[in-house]
């Protein structure tokens, strides 16, 4: 059992200090000489670490100073974010190591590879990859990094050169350059001559979204599994190429907090994770204690935070041979605040980073030789693991849709994962995969465990409680079939050269054109057409025409009487048939088995105008996810609507109003439900998503019969009050529906299965009419995850799917999130349904 010393912080005593000048003396440690012709961050800067916060420019101009001028730095630009700011990354070593990096590297890596056993680990470099400030408005860390660099490039003396000897340090100064910007923004403007520490003090109170998020209001730190942002893209690929030892990731947390690092929560650690990894955690921790100690820093450890999700910065590494580490210093949200510790100075939460960091560097020194050893033997345990497994690979895949089966593949292509082509059309315990639109993974990999992460599903748990999600199971994200195998019988060749799928048009008609709604980027695709001012007719009952199958949802595109030529329209086609990466058939007949071409089973498209409420009241992850999806994914324009101006706007111009879920059920008052109600009986469609549900059952929206459970507590002390109300949580679990294919929300997918994210506990009774329930949770829908025995019950025949014709408009609601983290790619085409076919609902 470790030992907690606590030592107390006189908060207070900062205050008159962060009145006035702040000195760069206050950051470093005592008895070090600096080399004059390193500039300071001040010099280049024009202000002091702390005394404003840094903005992002300023701070990548810094770095580059340093890099210019020091024989210890190098830098690179590995790419940019979405507002256009680098992504970059200082590597920091000897310069003797400098001439030798890329051997270092090698060399690095082939300890992890098969005949390692003849490298010396004595005599090679550890590798720290140290990160700060993924949360923006967590500024403490990029500001940090200011003195830190500083310090790793100007110290001089003996011990400063054996450190940088013995270590490669890759410091990415800020993993969020958008976000950090947003709030440098805020505290700046804010920032009084005479700083006032009062928390009613606007400077401590952003604005909706906040700079936690990036660009598109996603949370960054939960990005390293899915890399779906090209932030998380660049430092996944840093990772794989050098596979650190440790990294640590340094964030904030509430004010009235003092200094978190790992280990976190014993018992919430995966169980995938080797508890010589949390050993070793703990054994760096003690040298952050010691550091804490010697500056009078309150702190703790093995409380509050987990080390479960493998999306996290600091959980990512442990299931790939590292050790990841997190850091929450408590934050002034500003530059100084009241605390239930005292005076909160924004450079005394900056000092706490800083010496973090180099204690972190310190253990790395001391224990290179242990952790050096212990990746080496991670590897050979877990490739072992993969060669004793009765799995020998996973099969997965959709017939229908190749392009979400190749991002899942994307994925794993990220994270260095083999896999291969399917040889042949084969079906597999009763699914069908396809050739072209399946992929084997083999489970003797590098890293089985990473893999397993990915695939596996798991129902059972130590702990109830999650500081995050419990399943992220990612063929389940991505609705795709998926089968363990146990011969690679079927596994054609190796993918090396992964390239993305190429649409096509199959030739020129003067009839018709027509492609099925399966493919992902199929909203894409029509969405394009109906903005050109083509007409497009979607069946509503499946039909077969020159020997080919078409499902419900088909698309068609007639020739005549189209604002293009018939010329004109096939090149137009082609080209939105390979930018969707989707099949156009050209079809030069209306007569087919089933609903001819001229039925009227075959319904309009209108052009679409989508507006999305956003501001105050609305969650801004969840607004955020949709906002990407079509921006990003769909190219389609939409609306953001704040709900500040929203009395002022007119809805007529809108098709579609998104109301994402919200903080409480008051996401808009009285009157403003009232002008929405007015504008759906006109003909508009509302789609609410989540505690969206509490909003339009008390606006009488539609009538919502809820599951609820009487639960009352026996035998639970006070003490474990937390504990129990916190395992009646669902924090994201994974649960299987049945889907309605004739049912215009169930287009588009090709089994009466689907598996859904959920993160709520809002249980809805389903219709009596069983055409009322396109999508009904089975009677025992856990797939993957977490769920307590209460709300189990509850789930099971609910429905999270709810529309009511309203006038001449309709009212959609969904339960859960169809959108979560840009990687449920499998539940995207939902949203899309409801965009485009609701008014046939």
């Amino acid at each position: 059992m470790k030992k907690k010393v606590l030592h107390l912080l006189v908060f207070t005593s900062f205050f008159a200090f962060a009145q006035n000048d702040v000195s760069l003396d206050y950051y470093l440690p005592d008895n070090v000489s600096y080399d004059p012709d390193i500039p300071t961050p001040k010099e280049i800067i024009g202000h002091e670490v702390g005394e404003w916060h840094v903005t992002h420019d300023k701070l990548v101009m810094y770095m580059n100073i340093l890099a210019e001028k020091s024989d210890r730095i190098t830098i690179e630009n590995r790419g940019k974010t979405y507002e256009g700011r680098p992504l970059l990354l200082l590597t920091v070593t000897s310069p003797q190591n400098h001439q030798n990096l890329e051997k270092i590297r090698q060399d690095h890596i082939a300890l992890t590879e098969s005949g390692s056993n003849s490298l010396n680990t004595n005599e090679m470099p550890i590798v720290v990859y140290q990160g700060f400030s993924i949360h923006g408005n967590e500024a403490s860390g990029s500001n940090a990094t200011l003195a830190y660099a500083y310090h790793l490039a100007a110290a001089q003396g003996p011990e400063m050169a054996e450190k940088l000897n013995d270590m490669i340090i890759l410091l990415d100064p800020c993993l969020n350059p958008d976000g950090l910007q947003r709030f440098a923004y805020w505290a700046n403007v804010h920032r009084s001559q005479n700083l006032n520490p009062d928390p009613n003090e606007r400077e401590y109170h952003e604005i909706w979204p906040g700079g936690r998020t990036n660009h598109y209001w996603f949370d960054m730190n939960r990005d390293w599994l899915p890399v779906q942002l090209p932030e998380s893209r660049a430092r996944i690929e840093t990772f794989h190429k050098w596979l650190p030892n440790i990294l640590t990731d340094h964030h904030e947390m509430g004010t009235n907090s003092t200094f978190f690092f790992q280990p976190g929560e014993p018992s919430r650690v995966h169980p995938l994770t080797p508890k010589i990894n949390q050993e070793l955690t703990a054994e760096i921790g003690s040298y952050h204690a010691k550091a804490l100690d010697r500056i009078g820093s309150l702190y703790y450890s093995e409380e509050n935070f987990d080390d479960y999700y493998y999306g996290k910065g600091s959980t990512f590494p442990d299931v790939n041979g590292s050790i990841g580490i997190l850091f929450e210093q408590s934050s002034s949200r500003g530059h100084i605040q009241e605390s239930e510790n005292g005076i909160l100075t924004f450079p005394f939460t900056i000092r706490n980073q800083f010496t973090t960091a180099l204690s972190t560097i310190e253990a790395a020194e001391n224990m290179r030789s242990k952790i050096l050893d212990y990746q080496r033997k991670y590897y050979a345990d877990v490739k072992n693991e993969g060669v004793r497994s009765k799995t020998k690979g996973y099969v997965f895949g959709d017939g229908k849709d190749a392009v979400r089966a190749w991002h899942l593949a994307e994925i794993l292509n990220r994270h260095k994962i083999d896999f291969h082509e399917l040889a042949d059309d084969v079906t597999i315990k009763g699914k069908q995969y396809k050739k072209g639109h399946a992929y084997v993974v083999p489970t003797e990999q590098k890293n089985p465990r990473l893999l397993k992460a990915m695939f596996e599903k798991r129902t059972t748990f130590i702990d109830s409680l999650f500081y995050d999600v419990s399943a992220w199971t990612f063929p389940l994200s991505f609705n795709l079939d998926y089968t363990e195998v146990t011969s690679l019988v079927n596994a054609g060749e190796e993918i090396t050269d992964f390239k993305p799928i190429i649409g096509s048009i199959s030739g020129e008609s003067n009839y018709a054109y027509l492609f099925e709604w399966h493919g992902y980027y199929t909203p894409k695709a029509l969405n394009e057409i109906v903005q050109k001012g083509l007409r497009a007719k979607v069946a509503k009952s499946p039909f077969t025409l020159e020997g080919k199958k078409y499902d419900y949802g088909t698309i068609m595109v007639p020739v005549q009487n189209q604002v293009l030529d018939s010329q004109a329209l096939h090149q137009f086609l082609e080209q939105v048939a390979q930018k969707a990466q989707i099949q156009i058939t050209a079809v030069n007949t209306g007569l087919t088995k089933g609903i001819d071409l001229g039925s009227n089973d075959f319904d309009p498209i209108k052009k679409q105008k989508v507006g999305i409420l956003v501001g105050d009241g609305v969650r801004s992850y969840d607004a955020g996810e949709i906002w990407h999806l079509f921006d990003t994914r769909y190219d389609m324009k939409i609306t953001k609507i704040d709900t500040r101006y929203f009395k002022n706007v007119d809805l007529g111009k809108y098709t579609d109003l998104i109301i994402p879920s919200g903080w409480n059920s008051q996401i808009l008052n009285k009157e403003g439900a009232e002008k929405i109600k007015a504008w759906v009986k006109s003909g508009g469609t509302v789609i609410g998503y989540r505690n969206v549900a509490n909003w339009f059952k008390k606006n009488e929206f539609m009538k919502l019969e809820m599951k609820e459970d009487t639960l009352v507590a026996k035998d639970i002390s006070y003490d474990q009050k937390q504990d129990y109300l916190g395992a009646q949580v669902t924090g994201g679990a994974i649960f299987e529906a049945k889907l309605d294919r004739s049912h215009p929300v169930g287009y588009g997918y090709a089994s009466d299965r689907i598996s859904l994210f959920r993160n709520t506990n809002i249980y809805l009774k389903p219709a009596k009419n069983s055409y009322d329930n396109p999508i009904q949770y089975t009677n025992n829908p856990l797939q993957s995850g977490y769920i307590s025995e209460e709300n189990a019950e509850l789930i099971k025949n609910s429905v999270p799917f709810k529309i009511k014709r309203l006038g001449k408009g309709r009212v959609i609601l969904f339960t859960d999130n169809t959108n979560f983290r840009a990687f449920w790619y499998g539940t995207n085409k939902l949203l899309m349904n409801a965009i485009f076919f609701g008014q046939m609902m």
